[in-house]
């Protein structure tokens, strides 16, 4: 009637779940186990030690079996079932850390590896480790528990809120933050190599145990906290329905979102005290598990859908485990971490649900990346400083060293006339100083390329696979021993570019969306750098430390010959660049205006991806792998001299290598008796630049 007030609606209930659909999750569950235990024993039956399923069998029967003179009950309770509670521990450990963080985020790419939470957790027990400190086994799950706990509340506090946060923001957040973790810890690693001896292989995850005690005491902590988290089920089934209508329900969202969240780090930190930093198992397993809950309406409950994640990473890292071992053999397989396998699975996901995920728009830009218009006369001075600062630190780059040399013997090398001492100093220096500039010059001409072309601040050529690429070429050459220094350079290049048609090729529906092709990037760039670990571990132990300081970035032994690729390619770019810079000013604005005006956005947008991924390749060529030049640069040229190409782009350049200049010098004269990588000391100069940058442009 036209005089009645209308009803207020109600807040929709969260779905009841008929005896039909409770059976029908029991039975998932009841299928789930039957697949752990299936794996499970195809897992025992495994091993280096020539053991059968006979064998177990007669032992089993009370039958007292030896094989190449070792009892197999030892091998049983000393090697195999320690291995066995260990991987299906940590999978279920991170499957429902996984379903924790992904429901509180309401984002299904959200998991511990995402959020950094791993990451935080591997540093802070290496940290340990190096320090030599002696810790029990529950300090160290204590320290692991530290670490993921911070690095996921600086996470969650960078990306803008703790749910509904975008997926492209987040996931740039998180996998920055890891690099930078990553980056921290290599240099623990690099700088106190006897203390940490064995952990970068235990660093990408490894089942491996003494005994059987480590997961006989992690597993209640694991029951205790995954009881926690069954208490707040029907907290977080309600809080799937929206903050408002969760409100309106009575749940308090704060806490509900702080517990779960301490529950998944205690979790996490269980599980990498037990095996170290096993990848995307916290990712693939609630994913797949959501999935099925699209067909049986019982796993939308949390109660079953936790449980459901748990068994379906205890599955999955098994099954990884023992598909790696049947694939490479025992032997073969033992220099292989299990990480790997579910890192190249975990990047391959990504990349799947990144196709499936809608564009989110832009990430607003913090502060000092709206400047305005800078007059001529302020970019011409910006200039000239710039440069100075950077032939200063070339000079001093070229001084420096265990033997600090003149400016006079500079000009007697240059003439031919210095003494022997001298010249080798000069010899080794110059090419180095001159592959730092002219690198960091080209990871700053391509950083600043990319993050207009995808109208992402926190974009990065590191972020986006190409990098990754470019690695994976040069250890194929290495590693193979298939060729000297053109090849490797040849491999490295093509490397990048195939990846980079990888990620424009997926991405291409829509033209080259900002949104995909960041998140195809980010996954390619994890699935590359498992491939890239697994060639590492599988080579001569010997080149291990060299091509370890290789990709954490380093001059170290570069030649001149080394430095002209890089050279021939920043002559080729820049003006190719700066004639596109009408074009980039106007991508940079928004998805509407370049097409107003009759550009082309995908040939345009992949003409200046490709620019960037030579860019980068022959970058990775002269001075390994170097992330945040790209990130770093780029900001504060824009800062400096305005967001108009043909200026903030040569400053930028000028930025990079002053950035690349300054790290090598400092790694190779702070510490006189270890080389520190110039990757790794701009991760330190990086780090809290990236910081700044998430937290000036949250929504």
């Amino acid at each position: 009637m036209s005089g009645a007030h209308p009803e207020t609606p109600r807040p929709p209930a969260p779905p009841r779940i008929g005896v039909r659909g409770g059976a029908a999750g029991a039975a998932v569950v009841v299928v789930l186990l039957a697949a752990v235990f299936a794996v499970g024993l195809w897992h025992l039956g495994q091993g280096t030690s020539g053991v059968g399923w006979g064998d177990l069998l007669r032992h089993a029967a009370g039958k007292r079996t030896d094989v190449g003179g070792v009892p197999v009950g030892d091998v049983l309770t000393g090697s195999r079932l320690p291995r066995l509670c260990a991987g299906a521990a940590v999978g279920f450990a991170l499957g429902v850390a996984g379903a924790l963080l992904q429901s509180v985020t309401r984002n299904t790419l959200t998991s511990p590896d995402t959020l950094a939470v791993t990451a935080g957790a591997y540093f802070a027990i290496t940290a340990v480790a190096a320090f030599g400190i002696t810790v029990p086994l529950w300090a160290s799950g204590l320290a692991a528990v530290t670490g993921g706990l911070l690095a996921a509340v600086l996470v969650l506090g960078l990306a803008g809120s703790a749910a509904g946060t975008a997926t492209t923001r987040l996931i740039l957040a998180g996998s920055a933050l890891a690099m930078a973790l990553d980056a921290a810890t290599a240099m623990l690693l690099i700088l106190f190599k006897e203390n940490t001896t064995g952990l970068y292989a235990w660093g990408n995850g490894s089942l491996v145990q003494l005994n059987i005690d480590a997961s006989l005491r992690a597993m209640p902590v694991i029951a205790v906290v995954l009881g926690a988290a069954l208490l707040l089920s029907r907290r977080l089934d309600v809080l799937g329905l929206g903050d408002e209508t969760a409100a309106s329900l009575g749940v308090p969202l704060r806490s509900t979102r702080i517990i779960a969240v301490i529950c998944a780090v205690l979790l996490t930190g269980a599980a990498v005290t037990l095996a170290g930093p096993i990848a995307f198992i916290g990712l693939a397993a609630p994913v797949l598990a959501r999935l099925m809950a699209g067909r049986i309406r019982a796993l939308r409950r949390h109660v079953l859908l936790v449980i459901v994640s748990g068994l379906l990473g205890a599955f999955l890292l098994l099954f990884a485990d023992a598909a790696l071992r049947g694939l490479l053999g025992a032997e073969g397989a033992a220099s292989i971490p299990t990480g790997v396998p579910t890192a190249l699975l975990g990047g391959i996901l990504i990349v799947v649900l990144a196709l499936r995920l809608r564009d989110a728009g832009p990430v607003r830009r913090p502060p000092g990346a709206r400047s305005g218009p800078r007059t001529r006369r302020r970019f011409l001075g910006v200039l000239a400083v710039s440069a100075t600062l950077l032939a200063a630190a070339a000079l001093v780059g070229v001084l420096a060293g265990s033997l600090w040399l003149r400016t006079g013997d500079i000009v007697l090398w240059l003439r031919g006339t210095a003494p022997d001492l001298v010249d080798m100093a000069l010899d080794e220096r110059a090419p180095r100083v001159a592959a730092a500039v002219l690198a960091g010059a080209a990871l700053a001409l391509a950083g600043g390329v990319v993050q207009s072309t995808v109208r992402n601040p926190l974009a990065e050529p590191g972020l986006l696979g190409i990098t990754a690429g470019a690695g994976l070429g040069a250890v194929i050459v290495v590693t193979s021993d298939s060729g000297g220094r053109p090849a490797l350079i040849a491999m490295a290049v093509l490397a990048g570019l195939a990846t980079f048609a990888l990620i424009a090729a997926l991405a291409w529906r829509g033209g080259l969306r900002p949104d995909r092709v960041v998140l195809i990037g980010i996954g390619c760039g994890y699935s590359l750098s498992a491939l890239t670990t697994f060639l590492l571990l599988r080579a001569d132990p010997w080149q291990t430390p060299r091509i370890f300081t290789w990709l954490s970035g380093t001059t170290y032994g570069r030649t001149f010959p080394d430095v002209a690729p890089v050279a021939v390619a920043l002559v080729l770019a820049v003006p190719l660049t700066l004639g596109l810079a009408r074009h980039l000013d106007l991508i940079a604005v928004d998805e509407d205006t370049p097409r107003i005006l009759g550009m082309r956005m995908g040939r345009t947008r992949l003409a200046l991806f490709t620019l960037a991924a030579v860019l980068t390749a022959v970058s990775v060529v002269a001075v390994g792998v170097i992330g945040f030049v790209g990130l770093v640069a780029p900001h504060l040229a824009r800062a400096l001299v305005g967001a108009g190409h043909r200026r903030s782009l040569p400053v930028a350049m000028l930025l990079g290598g002053l950035l690349v200049c300054v790290a090598d010098t400092l790694g190779r004269t702070l510490i006189a008796s270890s080389h520190l990588p110039a990757g790794l000391m701009i991760a330190l100069i990086g780090a809290p630049y990236l910081i700044w940058l998430l937290r000036g442009s949250r929504a």
